[in-house]
């Protein structure tokens, strides 16, 4: 089953991505992290994405398109892939389908987790992390149960994301619905977009991921 995993930063993408991975052996196919590990392994689509980087410029579309291209053919047919961060852009979209055809493949869904934005920035703009083990936390949500003590490991230094602030967070809104509002008619039009409400407790999200992939 081929998915694509649709939500703006904080929606909480990557822990259900992981979830899906543990519970069904799928794959997640995430454009930043294979990006970052095909510059590392300098393979060809690699080499070349490093020196567009390098010299200031944006990666095209085309090398995005060939990280997916490789990494599903290295996969098991069996296995499972969740799309995140790609498609981003209508040509995306359309190159997509080109490569999961040339694989044998199909999108079997496009899930949206979809997100009240004020109480995105709630959740984003409070959040705080352990500087020693990576606990998380939230200025409202969940605070150590000794103050200035981790729970996990015992640390008294915590750290916040420089860009976990409200500005950030809209932008990164703004972005995000400019960039997905294209490529969603034409998924809606095949009958396979679910959308599941993404501020939701964790645990029900997960369910109600499991209800769709049924």
């Amino acid at each position: 089953m081929d998915i694509i995993l649709l939500g703006p930063p904080g929606a909480g993408k990557g822990t259900q991505s992981q979830r899906l991975v543990e519970h069904h052996g799928m794959r997640q196919l995430s454009t930043g992290d294979m990006l970052r590990a095909a510059v590392k392994a300098e393979t060809a689509v690699g080499k070349e994405a490093k020196a567009i980087m390098e010299s200031g410029g944006l990666v095209s579309d085309e090398i995005v398109s060939r990280l997916i291209d490789d990494e599903l053919a290295s996969m098991n047919d069996s296995v499972g892939a969740i799309f995140d961060g790609y498609p981003r852009t209508k040509a995306q979209a359309e190159a997509l389908d080109d490569i999961l055809a040339k694989h044998n493949r199909s999108l079997d869904h496009v899930i949206e987790l979809e997100v009240n934005e004020d109480a995105l920035v709630d959740r984003i703009t409070g959040r705080f992390t352990c500087a020693n083990c990576g606990a998380g936390y939230h200025d409202r949500y969940k605070l150590p149960r000794v103050e200035g003590v981790c729970d996990k490991c015992g640390s008294t230094k915590f750290k916040r994301r420089p860009d976990d602030n409200e500005e950030t967070v809209r932008k990164r809104m703004q972005e995000y619905r400019a960039k997905t509002a294209p490529i969603l008619p034409g998924y809606e039009e095949r009958g396979i977009v679910t959308r599941i409400d993404g501020m939701a407790a964790i645990d029900e999200v997960t369910d109600a991921l499991e209800e769709v992939l049924r």
